[in-house]
């Protein structure tokens, strides 16, 4: 109950967030600037950032443990990997204290680990979004509109995949190895791919196919409306085409992104929280990196090297317990956080001070 209750106080905190966007400050259909862009994408990270200081102080609220026995079972169930065995000497209500700071403080890594994954991640969504809106010719002053109403849906997906993924992880374990196996093939080819050019032929998508063969679209704009009524008939709009397969390509992201946070975390709460803060700014990230996305041409290959490397972690705990091996081999949250900034990064200096031109020579 006390989880359900804090879930629901998240929910409308969100609500709450998502209406003053399109309520209040995007109620307009305009062109967002890459200033504009900019200050709304330091806004939401300066939300994501203040629920990370809160978890710091108050994360054991997530769950309400109230003596020890329920933080280590806490501890065991989510996988924080937390050494309580220096508290031995304590009284109870003293080792308690300090269970919660050493718990706070796994929460709080964890889940700004997970929002960098989730952040990086996303990278590679704007380009297929960028991709999207441009082969269906939609105006810029749209843009922000469709992304709005698609954040929504993907809130609703993530809820659902998330907390069924930690579900099967709890019954079967190693659901995890195969995550890992995943990653690391899907790292593989996006590098592999990496300077392929990506481009959608609309009249081929299965949803335009669909829409488009059983007479349930039009294939005119009707300014930002979703649908419209044409001869006694409430068609879709070619605009709400465009929502569904953002949606669609949201669905196919999240295999890659939400097994990649339960690398770091099995506290499905803490994989939902990162992952929707770090979506509610993807919009925001959209419009600021959208005219200069073409210049960062190595963060593909950043985001291939970051899967390999968490879809390895994955795997490692597995390896470490085969009989002839014996040993933990797993990657500490604070060494991933690490290697993920790091990762990030490279990727951008390599983007800004690796001349074009040397890299289409190397190819």
């Amino acid at each position: 109950m006390h989880e359900l209750l804090f879930l629901i106080g998240f929910l409308l905190l969100v609500t709450l967030l998502l209406s003053l966007d399109l309520g209040v400050f995007h109620k307009k259909d305009h062109v967002v600037t890459f200033k504009e862009a900019t200050v709304w994408t330091c806004v939401w990270i300066g939300v994501a950032l203040l629920f990370y200081g809160f978890i710091s102080i108050k994360g054991e609220m997530i769950h309400g443990p109230e003596n020890m026995a329920q933080l280590q079972e806490l501890n065991v169930r989510h996988g924080h990997g937390i050494n309580f065995s220096a508290l031995q000497d304590l009284d109870e209500q003293q080792a308690f204290e300090q269970g919660v700071k050493m718990y706070r403080k796994a929460l709080s890594l964890e889940y700004i680990t997970g929002y960098l994954i989730e952040k990086m991640l996303s990278l590679d969504n704007i380009f297929v979004m960028i991709m999207i809106f441009m082969a269906f010719g939609v105006e810029k002053m749209y843009y922000h509109r469709v992304l709005f109403f698609g954040i929504i849906g993907a809130i609703v997906l993530r809820f659902i995949f998330i907390f069924t993924a930690s579900a099967l992880i709890q019954k079967f374990h190693w659901i995890l190895l195969v995550f890992g196996i995943i990653l690391i093939y899907t790292g593989f080819k996006m590098y592999l791919e990496r300077k392929k050019k990506e481009t959608m032929d609309v009249s081929q998508h299965p949803v335009v196919k669909f829409t488009s063969k059983h007479k349930l679209s039009t294939s005119e704009f009707h300014g930002h409306d979703f649908f419209a009524k044409i001869d006694g008939r409430t068609l879709m709009t070619p605009l709400f085409i465009v929502l569904l397969i953002i949606e669609f390509s949201d669905v196919i992201f999240a295999f890659d992104s939400i097994p990649a946070i339960f690398s770091v975390t099995q506290d499905p709460y803490i994989v939902f929280f990162s992952n929707i803060f770090a979506i509610l700014g993807l919009r925001s990230l959209f419009f600021m990196l959208e005219s200069v996305m073409d210049k960062f041409y190595y963060l593909k290959v950043g985001v291939a090297v970051l899967l390999c490397f968490i879809g390895v972690k994955m795997i490692l705990p597995f390896i470490g317990s085969l009989s002839f091996i014996g040993r933990d081999l797993s990657i500490g949250t604070g060494v991933s956080l690490i290697v993920i900034v790091g990762i990030l990064a490279i990727s951008i200096l390599a983007s800004i001070f690796v001349p074009r031109k040397e890299l289409k020579t190397e190819s």
